[in-house]
């Protein structure tokens, strides 16, 4: 069977801010590269700021033989430093594209030239025609941001009818909430891959964090499953890998077209997860 019967798996990491952190990065991805992903993706930070970390992460991936998706984030920008930043990934052989309308940089009143992320996929398209392989971000559980669900949902189709190829969705712990999102979006004519978001758990008060930034919902069993393991980090870890691997099973085994790791640069859980799929007898 090839490439995971066709599968899409890919996984994401975050370019590091000092010398350690990117030797953490390099030894993760050492591993992780073993499981043979459709591609490695980088986070690109609010307002442009960790371009420079995100290209050198993304070259290095590729200079290592591996298929990188840098994120490019449009929010606070304009289109002639949209325009630099696709010739630059050009020049060094990108293909891939993970295009977002991102946050705002602290302290920036002006959202720039970009309002939305389907802006930044059709500036893409006018630009660089059919070079790059352009994913979006999907949000099952709905952008905390968005006044109505309906209205979120025909903000992703505008995405996709600008010219998306792929969809990656936030990360989320209830499976209904994807297989509800993926036959809504089918009611709209939208037919994409739309790969599920998986997050493993490392620590409680971190996911909490995350969650409550981002619009994702921790189903209350999992929230007081782990608030009642305290500061037992080894039972958390035990508990979140098993949540999460059955996760995984069910969104495979329902049709889901792959998974889409945040791996917070770290390889064991994933590793763990990806073993407990029996995923391992198709690389």
């Amino acid at each position: 069977m090839s490439r995971h019967s066709e599968r899409i798996f890919s996984f994401e990491f975050f370019p590091p801010q000092t010398p350690e952190g990117m030797e953490k990065l390099r030894a993760a991805r050492r591993e992780l590269a073993k499981l043979n992903p459709r591609f490695f993706s980088v986070t690109f930070g609010a307002g442009g700021s960790t371009r420079d970390r995100t290209l050198e992460t993304v070259l290095e991936i590729q200079a290592e033989g591996h298929s990188a998706a840098p994120h490019l984030s449009c929010i606070g920008s304009t289109r002639e430093n949209i325009r630099a930043i696709l010739d630059q990934y050009i020049a060094s052989g990108v293909r891939h594209l993970v295009a977002l309308r991102g946050d705002l940089p602290s302290g920036t009143a002006s959202a720039g030239e970009f309002r939305y992320a389907n802006e930044l996929v059709a500036f893409i398209r006018e630009e660089t025609g059919s070079h790059f392989h352009i994913e979006v971000a999907a949000y099952p559980e709905f952008h905390p941001q968005a006044p109505s669900p309906l209205e979120d949902m025909r903000n992703f189709r505008r995405k996709v009818d600008a010219g998306a190829d792929s969809a990656i969705t936030q990360y989320f712990y209830n499976p209904d909430a994807y297989f509800g999102f993926v036959e809504e979006c089918g009611k709209l004519g939208v037919s994409v891959p739309i790969v599920p978001g998986i997050m493993p758990i490392y620590n409680y008060s971190q996911l909490a964090r995350f969650s409550d930034a981002c619009g994702a919902e921790i189903p209350r069993w999992i929230r007081k499953k782990l608030e009642g393991y305290h500061d037992d980090a080894a039972s958390i870890r035990a508990f979140g890998l098993d949540v999460v691997s059955k996760l995984c099973e069910n969104l495979l085994g329902s049709g889901a077209p792959g998974l889409h790791f945040y791996t917070l640069n770290q390889a064991q859980a994933v590793q763990t997860i990806w073993h407990r799929l029996g995923l391992s007898q198709y690389v």
